[in-house]
Order: structure tokens, then C-alpha cells, then sequence
């Protein structure tokens, strides 16, 4: 075919590169631009993340860029207006910076804590932390607390690394694929890269969920478990694995610590220098368990010179996990799967990671000294996320899944789940937490971290907690990304203290990212008796109209990741490869389309207004003229900044080096990544690889290059149980928080039945219900998105097809959720692949009337709906308790799914008199949906005329 006219005016189009921000991953994007505008975003084919691999979201980033529901400029609440209506004035960057300002230096000269700092998925924790570090609150965290903390904590305990961000399965190698809750938004493109890598080499994928969709639809086997019960199943795995001796014991003594010795007390046995002590065989004397001339018992009990009893760490495991409560007849009651396909798996397991391994013949010395001419892995690799972690009893659960990779020997080898830099780190790999203020003061401390025992909290002489959302204290020991979902709860009950300012940053907590989402409203616009708000000042920081801005005082228009400088940092949440160390900035790619800010400047500018020290000259001036020169110029440590490329006064120091102030600019020059690759020498077995952990501490990954102990007994735990035993200097001051302690902290990973189930009845609420992140959507940032609303604009329950007949509902009937805080409206969708006793529902596509640019009678307001609104933020009381979050009681995770519900069939009746609440206000100078029409056209339509003999033979 001749003369084809033009698709595309090349000669007027420009492209730029940047990290996209529509999900999690953090993609390499390629931007086209015509005439000033997003022409179409493509992935980029160089990025180490994605590959050129782009989703749906990633390509909808033009309807994100040009949606009606962002926000023009700073607004305060109009005068003698109620919080929640959403009505608002337009004030100047001045006012509101000044307003801004005024109250913070008030508060922080003062009591720093009165000011509640929390944020959402922002991928800049390093920067708000630092912020609130340096402002001497203690009451900061990020969303992990209501997402993954059990997994990261879990991770991080345990061997210094864990899954999501900071861990990855050998796609390459792996003959052995096992998907634990994973649900089809998480890692997005790269687990779909790696997932098409596996069904290229046909390699067997298991996937471990209630609900068959996404990731679970292409699996080779799909194991329907009851949600919560997945600590049940791996234990039920390490049962049959133990008892068949099917397990790597040389793994177990050189790299974990079940050859250590452990007391009558439970903690390990010490030398005189603190360090711990193993049975040797060939001298029947104790000695070093860390030396590597000795030959360690890993299983036997033993009688000390001084009389004392002992036994190995793995002996007292073995007695736990051979027990017949652990047992697959036993434990299929509490995880949903048969005996026989529990054996089954695990005999799958064990057969892949020792007699297929995979041999690596790459040279390297371990930390001992020892030369190995190669690596050999167990290639059996798992992933888990957000459907074990987000239980109450997901932290545990999470440390037996570690517990049956260490058995099987398939961490950081070929084939296994391999870190990613600058993980591993030496367990728990964060500091301890801040627990202590003072007026005018920065903290000494980071507000979060991990303690290493009781004396670590954050609590007062009487052991009630210092931080408002009640993280680091005796009901949520280690919440080491503290606890969100509780803030505004708390607050509103002064527990432990009255706040003044509550400052929230790209979290929705008036709706998807609150439990109790009506009681939580009630709770932003709670007055006292003189007519004041309970919560006296609220700011929210956010690029679009989402629900929690109609009950802010203040509102901050942030700018959109297209149209800002940001930074993705090892320092934060890293985007690295196993072999690669790699980092990313977003650079602008179109000036703001309104009176906006990027927050990371507004922040920038309050530390220097404030005078934060670090952000403070000599002469008293901001030490930083913007967000730019901070990440140019500031140094965590001595040649460590925020950014790990281009280092050096020439830029040709990667990963340490002086600052450079061209150092943007080598970013942006090389498509906004910087990856350097890690020897070979390095790449696996990185707990006790010389050659890597010498590099790591060079790096600043590390403090120290000694080896990094895999902790399968956790003595820090320990330290926690004993305090609820009463013992030591540190203990709590009311017998239910001893009593969950005694019953919680256990140094070895066991399986409890969810708190929230366990105190309901179960024959009311028979159903359990968890929600899902879309593939499509992105929290609720993209029910707004007119790309993406095509492919849905309101969410069903799905329901068991053979239950849902059962109980006479077909495919979009109305039926009535309810749990035993509330009931929702909802549409019903039948369908096979859902366990029978399970329903689950998109998350956060339900919006509130009038919010997001929508129409107020837009399909995402009438027929969508909030399964947040079932799901109590309290614990049903039990006797002499205090009222307890829906938690888990050892991290503060979120107990999103341990919700139970009943289901019920509307009458017609029902169906005509359901109603829908208010709409939000207009915001100024925004038009909503029907005002506006959605959609965005690029250019004009360009027509191709053929012939019909050309239409039927042309290749």
C-alpha cells in the first residue's frame, strides 16, 4: 500500500523519561509529547523494573494528568462551613504557608507530639521521616502499617530481607513456583515478566488463595485456602518435611541459629563477650556457634559445667512442629485443604529443592573463608504479600513461610528467593524506633524502626503508650510501620493524649484506608461541648478531590508525579534487581497544570521555615534553596545521599561518594535510572558471602561485613514473652496485655486462629470477605481515571457460584452485607473460582458522591460500594480488656481480612428504598463530570483508504 498519510507530526513531538507513579512498581516510562501536551506514554525497554513491559494504569497516566478531579490551588475551609461538607475557600501560597507555618512552630515549641504526621503510598518515607525526625514528633508512619507490615516485619526479623520490595524469585532459575496471597496489583510487571519466564520453561506454579483471579487464573494449581489459614498450611508443610527428614540440615547449622543453645529461660546461651554458644560433637564442650571449625549438634539436649539444662534452638522446634497439632489432618480444619494434597505439596516441594538443584559455577569465598568453586541452589522459590499479612495473625504466619524456605534451603540461592540491595541486612536491618521528646527538639531517633526488646518501647514510666496510633507500645510491641488505621480512632479519643494538628499526606483515611469508614467521618467532625472539633486542626495534602480532602481545614494541592522531581531511593523503598543495585528519579515532563506544589517542596520549605537544624544554615537561613539542592546536597552519612548514582565531584563514584551537583542532570541524561551491577562473585548466599558483605559495608548497606544470621528462633520475641511472663525490669502494667504477650510472642513461628474470628460467631457471619486490588486500579486513585472507569465504574460481592444458588441469588441481584458493625448494599456476581465459604469485592472503587470529579450520580456512587464499612477497628471486648485494634498483636497490621459477614437477598421493597448519601460540595474552580466531559483527544482521526483486493491480499 502507497502514500500512507501521516499518523503521527514526529516534527513537533519531544520525549522525555521518567518513573511512573501509577502503581507501586515504579516503571521506566517513556513520555511523547506534542505541543506541550502527553501525546502517549510507553514503557521503557532499558528500565530494570519493567523492561519497556507497560500496564493499563501506566498508560492511562494521560487521563490522570488531564483529570477533572485535580486540585487547583491551596483552600481552607470556608468560614462558618462544617468539616465534611466540603466547602472551601481559594487562598493564596502565602496564606496557606503561613497558616502552615504559624500553627507548627506553635506545636513544636510546645509538645512535638500534638502534631500527627502520617502518609500514604508516597515512595518518599525517607524524606517524611526525616522531616518528622527533625521536628521531634513521634507520631509519624506510612501506610505499611494498614497494608504489609506483617510481611516486611516477618522478613526483616527473620534473615534481614523479605518479599515485595526487598526480595525477588529467581524467575531465571526456579523449577518451583508457590504464590502465597498474592493478590493481581502486586509487583504488577515485573511478576508478569517473571510469571511468563516460568510458563515459557514450564515450570509448576502453585497459587495459595481464596480467590482464582489475576496471577491464581494461569497457575498450574490453584489451592483454595481459608483465608487466615496459611500459617496453618506452611506448618502443616514443615510437619510433613520434618517427619520425613526431607530437609537442607548442612543450611540449617551454617546459616540459621537452630544450632544455638537455648536455657531453661528460653533465651540463648552466652559466653562471657555475649556471644552464643553451640553443642560441638567432636568435643562435647560448648563453644562459639559462630565459629566455623566446629561441628555443631542440631538437634540434642545437653547439662552445662554449671548444671544448667539446655537443648538446641531446632530441638525445640522439632518438639513444636512434630506434634500431631501440627500434623495436615490436624491442621486442614483451620486452612481449608485436604490432608492428602497438603503431603502431597510438600513431598512436590522437597523433591524439586533436592534433586534439581541448580549449580552456578561462578567461584566465591563465604564469610568464613572458605573457597566454593560454585553455588548450589534449591530451586524452589515462593512469593507472598498482602493476603497473608493483612490477618491478625499474619506476622506469624509470615515467619512460618520463611521457616519452610529455610528448610528447604532456598533463600538467596539459585533457583531460591533471592534479596535485593542493599538487603539482606542483619536482622531486625532497622534501628530502634524514637520513644522519647522533648519541646523545640528533633528525636534521636528515627519515630519508626524494630525494638530489640521490652526497654525499647515507646511508653511512659507507667507503661501507657507516647504515640497516638499506639505503635512500639505493650499492645503492639513491634509495629515497625506504626499503625495508620488507628490515628483518627485515637485521636478522637484523646487516647493517650489530646492532638492539635493532624497532617495527612496521600491517604484516603476518610474512606478505603480507614476500617469503620462511617464511624470514622463521625469521628473527623466530632465537636466538644463548646462546639470545637475533638480534632482541632486537619490538613491534607493530595493531587485530587478524594474524600479525605472534604474534611480537611487546610488543603494542599499536590502536583502529579508527571509534573515534579522525586526520588526512588535505596534509602526508602528500593527498586534494585537481585544482581543490581538500582535507583530512579521522576523528572518533569510538563509544567503544572495548576496553582500547584509538589509536597516534598512544601516540606522543604517548612524545615526551613521551622529552622529544622538539618535544614538549617549557620546563619540561621534555609540551608537548601529547594527539594533539588536537598537531594543534591544532603548526606546521611558520609558520601550516602538520597541518590546512589553519579556520586563523586565528577559523578564517577556509583553508590558512595561526595555530592554532585550535576548529579540531576546524569539522571535524566541516562532515561532517570542508575543501575550498577553487583560482581558475580556476590550474587547469592549474601548472608555469609565475604566478598558481598565487605562490599554492602563499603556501600553503607551494613554497619558491619560479619555474617548474617538466618533468626529461625527469635530471641527478641522472646524477650517480649518473658515481660508477660513477668520477668525483667520491663513488664506491662495490666494482666491482658501479659496474657498476649505470654500467648503471642513466641520465638517460633505457630499458628492462631484470627482474634476477630475467634470472638464472633461464626454460624451468623458465615462467609469471610476480603477485598482486591484491580489489576487496572491503583487504591482509589484511579476510579477517576476515564481509561480505566471503561473497564469498570462499580465493584459485586462475588460469591461461590454453587452457594450463591444455594441461597437463591443469581448474577446481579441486590443483596445485603452485614458484619456485626453495619450492613452495605451491594450487587451480586457468581462465580466458580472463589473458595465456597469466601466472597471477596474490588477495593476502593466505591467512591463518595461528588468526590473525584465525578458526577454525584456516577456509577462509582450508586451501584459501587466500601467493604471498609463492615470492618470494625475494635476487637469485640473481651472481660477485663481495653478496648483493642483489630490488629495483629504483635505488629499492629491492619486485620483487614478477618472481616465475616452474613449475606442476604433484598426484597423488592429493600431494593426500591435504597438511598444514597449527599453529595460533596464542588470544589472552586473544579467542574465535575457532567459538567465536563472525560475524555481526551489527542489529535485528529487519520482515515485509510484501500482498495478491496488490497483489503483481502495484502500481507
Amino acid at each position: 500500500m502507497n502514500n500512507l498519510p501521516a499518523f503521527e507530526k514526529h516534527a513537533k513531538q519531544e520525549h522525555k523519561y521518567t518513573t511512573c507513579y501509577m502503581c507501586a512498581c515504579r516503571c521506566g516510562v517513556r513520555v511523547t509529547l506534542e505541543d506541550g501536551k502527553i501525546r502517549f506514554v510507553q514503557g521503557n525497554p532499558n528500565h530494570p523494573v519493567n523492561r519497556g513491559v507497560l500496564c493499563g494504569k501506566g498508560n492511562a497516566a494521560i487521563m490522570k494528568q488531564y483529570s477533572p478531579a485535580k486540585l487547583r490551588a491551596p483552600l481552607m475551609r470556608k468560614p462558618g462551613s462544617e468539616r465534611g461538607s466540603g466547602e472551601f475557600v481559594e487562598v493564596s501560597w502565602e496564606q496557606a504557608m503561613d497558616t502552615l507555618t504559624q500553627r507548627l512552630a506553635t506545636i513544636r515549641a510546645d509538645d512535638p507530639n500534638k502534631l500527627a504526621f502520617f502518609t500514604g503510598r508516597d515512595q518518599m518515607q525517607a524524606l517524611t521521616g526525616l522531616w518528622a525526625t527533625q521536628f521531634g514528633t513521634l507520631n509519624w508512619a506510612a501506610h505499611g502499617g494498614f497494608c504489609s507490615v506483617n510481611m516486611a516485619a516477618a522478613g526483616l526479623l527473620t534473615h534481614g530481607y523479605s518479599f515485595w520490595e526487598f526480595g525477588e524469585p529467581d524467575w531465571e532459575q526456579t523449577k518451583y513456583f508457590m504464590l502465597w496471597g498474592v493478590a493481581e496489583d502486586h509487583a504488577s510487571n515485573p511478576i508478569k515478566i517473571g510469571l511468563k519466564k516460568l510458563k515459557e520453561r514450564g515450570v509448576k506454579i502453585v497459587a495459595i488463595n481464596p480467590v482464582r483471579t489475576g496471577y491464581q487464573a494461569i497457575a498450574d494449581e490453584w489451592v483454595p485456602i481459608t483465608p487466615g489459614g496459611d500459617g496453618a498450611l506452611a506448618l502443616a508443610f514443615i510437619h510433613v518435611l520434618l517427619s520425613e527428614r526431607r530437609i537442607d540440615e548442612e543450611f540449617l547449622i551454617r546459616y540459621t541459629n537452630l544450632s544455638w543453645l537455648v536455657d531453661d529461660e528460653g533465651l540463648f546461651v552466652r559466653d562471657s563477650d555475649g556471644r552464643p554458644l553451640a553443642w560441638c560433637l567432636e568435643n562435647n564442650v560448648v563453644m562459639d556457634a559462630q565459629k566455623c571449625d566446629i561441628c555443631p549438634a542440631l538437634v540434642g539436649e545437653y547439662t552445662l559445667a554449671d548444671g544448667r539444662s539446655v537443648r538446641t534452638a531446632m530441638t525445640l522446634a522439632m518438639t513444636q512442629y512434630l506434634d500431631e497439632s501440627n500434623s495436615p489432618e490436624a491442621m486442614t480444619a483451620h486452612c481449608g485443604v485436604p490432608a492428602a494434597t497438603i503431603r502431597r505439596l510438600a513431598r512436590e516441594l522437597a523433591n524439586v529443592a533436592f534433586s534439581q538443584p541448580v549449580v552456578v559455577n561462578t567461584p566465591w569465598i563465604d564469610s568464613a573463608g572458605r573457597q566454593h568453586e560454585s553455588f548450589v541452589g534449591r530451586p524452589v522459590s515462593m512469593h507472598a504479600m498482602r493476603g497473608v499479612s493483612a490477618h491478625s495473625n499474619g506476622f506469624q504466619s509470615c515467619r512460618a513461610i520463611h521457616f519452610l524456605q529455610a528448610l528447604l534451603g532456598s533463600m538467596d540461592c539459585p533457583g531460591g528467593h533471592l534479596a535485593k540491595p542493599p538487603y539482606p541486612k542483619h536482622p531486625p536491618a532497622v534501628p530502634k524506633p524514637a520513644n522519647r521528646s522533648a519541646s523545640g527538639q528533633p528525636l534521636s531517633a528515627p519515630p519508626l524502626g524494630i525494638p530489640r526488646g521490652p526497654e525499647d518501647l515507646a511508653v511512659d514510666a507507667a507503661g501507657k503508650p507516647l504515640r497516638i496510633d499506639h505503635a512500639f507500645s505493650w499492645d503492639a510491641p513491634l509495629s515497625a510501620h506504626g499503625a495508620m488505621h488507628m490515628v483518627i480512632a485515637n485521636a478522637a479519643r484523646k487516647n493517650p493524649y489530646a492532638i492539635d494538628t493532624l497532617m495527612i499526606f496521600m491517604a484516603n483515611l476518610a474512606w478505603n484506608s480507614s476500617m469503620n469508614t462511617d464511624g470514622t467521618v463521625a469521628m473527623l467532625t466530632a465537636k466538644e461541648d463548646n462546639g470545637d472539633y475533638t480534632i482541632p486542626f486537619i490538613v491534607v495534602s493530595d493531587a485530587f478531590h478524594s474524600e479525605m480532602v472534604n474534611y480537611a481545614d487546610l488543603v494542599i494541592p499536590d502536583t502529579t508525579y508527571l509534573e515534579r522531581h522525586d526520588t526512588i531511593s535505596m534509602l526508602d523503598r528500593p527498586i534494585s534487581e537481585p544482581h543490581a543495585a538500582c535507583d530512579a528519579i521522576r523528572a518533569p515532563v510538563v509544567e503544572p497544570q495548576y496553582n500547584t506544589r509538589p509536597w516534598q517542596e512544601v516540606l522543604v520549605e517548612l524545615a526551613g521555615r521551622l529552622q529544622f537544624p538539618v535544614f538549617t544554615g549557620e546563619n540561621g537561613a534555609p540551608r537548601y534553596a529547594d527539594y533539588k539542592d536537598f537531594i543534591t546536597r544532603w548526606e546521611k552519612a558520609p558520601g550516602i545521599g538520597f541518590l546512589a548514582g553519579w556520586r563523586g565531584e565528577n559523578g564517577d563514584e556509583p553508590l558512595r561518594g561526595a555530592p554532585n551537583p550535576d548529579q540531576w542532570q546524569r539522571y535524566i541524561d541516562n532515561e532517570c535510572f542508575f543501575r550498577e551491577e553487583l560482581p558475580p562473585s556476590t550474587r547469592y548466599f549474601r548472608f555469609a558471602n565475604r566478598d558481598y558483605l565487605q562490599y554492602a559495608k563499603r556501600a553503607g548497606w551494613t554497619e558491619s561485613d560479619a555474617p548474617i544470621v538466618i533468626e529461625l528462633y527469635s530471641e527478641t520475641l522472646r524477650k517480649f514473652q518473658r515481660a508477660g511472663e513477668g520477668m525483667g525490669e520491663h513488664v506491662p502494667p495490666e494482666e491482658y496485655q501479659r496474657r498476649r504477650l505470654r500467648e503471642y510472642c513466641r520465638p517460633l513461628p505457630f499458628y492462631y486462629r484470627p482474634l476477630e474470628q475467634a470472638r464472633q460467631d461464626g454460624d451468623s457471619y458465615p462467609f469471610y470477605a476480603v477485598t482486591q486490588r484491580p489489576m487496572f486500579m491503583y487504591h482509589s486513585w484511579d476510579s477517576q481515571n476515564a481509561w480505566l472507569r471503561q473497564i469498570a465504574a462499580d465493584n459485586h460481592i462475588h460469591i461461590n457460584r454453587t452457594r450463591a444458588a444455594e441461597m437463591g441469588i443469581a448474577d446481579d441481584d441486590w443483596v445485603w452485607l452485614s458484619s456485626r458493625i453495619g450492613k452495605v448494599a451491594a450487587r451480586a456476581r457468581c462465580m466458580d473460582g472463589v473458595a465456597a465459604d469466601t466472597v471477596w469485592t474490588w477495593n476502593a472503587i466505591g467512591k463518595g458522591a461528588g468526590a473525584w470529579g465525578l458526577a454525584a450520580n456516577a456509577n462509582e456512587s450508586v451501584e459501587g460500594f466500601l467493604l471498609n464499612s463492615l470492618i470494625g477497628e475494635w476487637l469485640p471486648p473481651v472481660n477485663d480488656e481495653s478496648p483493642l485494634s483489630n490488629s495483629d498483636p504483635i505488629t499492629g497490621q491492619a486485620a483487614w481480612y478477618d472481616l465475616r459477614i452474613n449475606i442476604t437477598k433484598m426484597r423488592a421493597e429493600e431494593i426500591t428504598a435504597l438511598s444514597h448519601s449527599s453529595a460533596f460540595a464542588t470544589l472552586p474552580n473544579m467542574a465535575q463530570e457532567n459538567e465536563k466531559p472525560l475524555r481526551y483527544i489527542a489529535g485528529s482521526a487519520v482515515n485509510l483508504h484501500r482498495t478491496f483486493l488490497d483489503t483481502l491480499f495484502r500481507k
